[in-house]
């Protein structure tokens, strides 16, 4: 019997997949332990192994294409076997049971988010896109009432609480209504679309799904004649052939959410990039294989740079003007998430200055050895680790009815990627030597920059190391990163006036500060942890004791 490989969850934080490559075609040999394709995730890029063995019978998502976790990967099965009724959301792959009984498989279909209400038509319900996802908001329509829908065919942007996604349509048909315009959210299972046949009468299928209740559909003469008109005013207003075309014109541009946040990060104007899919849809590989030679001149912008056409207007001098720029379902998460951790965990901070001068002298003389290389982070991580092990009131994590106490030092350090923020962590850091610590972070940090960072080594820090000195930042606070009872914001190293022995001399010092939990860590314990995480940096001999 076929089986459904879905869109694998590969890292917490994951809540849609772009697969990289596909390592089999329609048609190999399965064998259990098997690498069918290389997943990329928010994080990495990652080999995607087969639990089942048989024939691919079926691949869902493109290489270059990206899709919502648990939507269908892969179809695996025996050789030359049917799998039309799962293609069309049915719960059995066995083609006679289906002929058996097809009304009640159209009855519903949970997973693809729409339910038949009568023969053809489907009502499609906002989609739960992920695991913490309350509602969703439309960033745009890909399809028009009235647009013929093909199975697999984007039907629109929607926009969670963590990302933006393609959802796409599993059925065929006429789109008949839409029931969250653009820039528009709904409670997930709002309705969202009917598809059916063209000319259907949904009235009565758009006012049940209102009441909560079930009505049938019926074709109507006159619906016809009154669908006709926006329909033919949308067409005629706004064809695909404008909508689609990539022009600097102010026309509506039309790119999948990867290819959006690649052309950003990029700086490339979309305007300038052709797409090749559905329609002049810009996808991820139109943006990669964009040059710059390559990009389309007009006479009104071929004696000016590229960036200005990105200048939409000037504010005159002494004008007053404020824009209210909705916030989108990524910004109210991460407000939740660090709300939640800023509120819930008590904070109370604690800083210290540190004399670095032996430090610089012991880190120039380490990395004088051959194939040596240790860096003043990887001291404070050493130190924090030893400093946790003689203060283990630190090394905490709060529950509502218990405190643990971790016998294990896993160090989390920060680490910044063009995305935004991971967290590798050194496990059984306090174990370690500075020349591991540094081999250990430069290998977790070298793979977080390519994406190609497992799950399990961004996982189970009980300590967090943020580090800004790089960038010139001499004392900051950060928020906990949870369950962690404490995170140590280390500072830039700068030359100033110091006073030693009654003299007053140039010294090298850093800002350490100390973020605690309340809940688990009191000053004192705090104060002492510094004390003790002051002595070992100050003195980095006492670390190799």
């Amino acid at each position: 019997m076929a089986t459904i490989v879905n869109m694998p969850r590969l890292s917490d934080t994951m809540e849609e997949g772009v697969v990289a490559s596909w390592l089999k075609k329609v048609g190999d040999k399965i064998e259990e332990g098997d690498i069918l394709a290389e997943i990329e995730t928010d994080k990495a890029t990652m080999e995607f192994e087969s639990f089942h063995e048989g024939t691919l019978l079926h691949i869902g998502v493109q290489e270059g294409d990206s899709a919502p976790v648990d939507t269908l990967l892969a179809i695996i099965g025996e050789e030359g076997e049917d799998v039309s009724a799962l293609l069309n959301g049915k719960s059995t792959p066995k083609v006679e049971e289906a002929k058996e009984a097809p009304k009640k498989e159209e009855t519903a279909s949970t997973n693809n988010n729409s339910t038949a209400i009568a023969e053809g038509v489907q009502v499609v319900t906002m989609p739960r896109l992920s695991d913490t996802m309350v509602e969703g908001t439309v960033a745009s329509w890909l399809k028009s009432v009235g647009d013929k829908v093909e199975e697999g065919d984007i039907l629109a942007e929607i926009e969670t609480d963590k990302a933006t996604m393609e959802f796409e349509s599993f059925y065929e048909g006429t789109l008949l209504y839409i029931g969250i315009e653009e820039g528009n959210s709904a409670p997930v299972d709002s309705l969202l679309a009917i598809i059916g046949n063209e000319g259907t009468d949904v009235s009565a299928v758009i006012e049940a799904h209102k009441n909560g209740g079930v009505a049938t559909a019926t074709p109507s003469a006159e619906e016809k004649k009154e669908e006709s008109k926006p329909v033919s005013e949308t067409t005629s207003t706004t064809p695909k052939a404008v909508e689609n075309t990539n022009t600097n014109t102010g026309g509506r541009i039309f790119a999948s959410p990867l290819a959006k946040k690649i052309a950003k990060d990029k700086g490339i104007n979309l305007a300038d990039v052709k797409g090749s899919g559905e329609n002049g849809r810009i996808v991820k590989k139109d943006v990669e294989n964009y040059t710059p030679s390559a990009a389309p001149q007009s006479t009104a912008t071929a004696s000016t740079p590229s960036a200005a056409p990105q200048v939409t207007s000037f504010a005159i001098a002494g004008e007053e003007k404020t824009e209210d720029v909705k916030n989108s379902q990524m910004r109210k998460a991460i407000a939740r998430s660090l709300g939640n951790s800023k509120f819930s965990a008590p904070h109370f901070y604690l800083n210290i200055e540190v004399d670095m001068d032996n430090a610089i002298a012991s880190r120039k003389t380490i990395n004088a050895i051959p194939d040596v290389k240790v860096s003043f982070n990887d001291m404070v991580v050493k130190a924090c680790a030893m400093a946790l092990r003689k203060h283990p009131q630190v090394n905490t994590s709060w529950e509502e009815n218990v405190t643990k106490y971790h016998s294990h030092i896993h160090v989390g350090v920060a680490v910044a990627v063009d995305e935004g923020l991971v967290v590798p962590v050194v496990k059984h850091t306090d174990a370690l030597t500075l020349t591991q610590i540094g081999a250990s972070v430069k290998d977790l940090a070298g793979k977080a920059r390519s994406k190609k960072i497992k799950p399990n080594e961004m996982q189970g820090s009980t300590f967090t190391v943020s580090n800004l000195g790089m960038f010139g930042i001499e004392s900051f606070t950060s928020i906990i990163n949870q369950p962690n009872s404490a995170i140590l914001s280390v500072g830039a190293i700068v030359q100033k006036p110091v006073v030693k022995d009654g003299q007053i001399v140039v010294g090298n010092t850093m800002m350490l500060t100390l973020a605690c939990d309340h809940r688990t860590v009191d000053g004192a314990v705090g104060a002492q942890f510094l004390q003790t995480l002051k002595t070992f940096i100050e003195n980095p001999v006492t670390m190799l004791v």
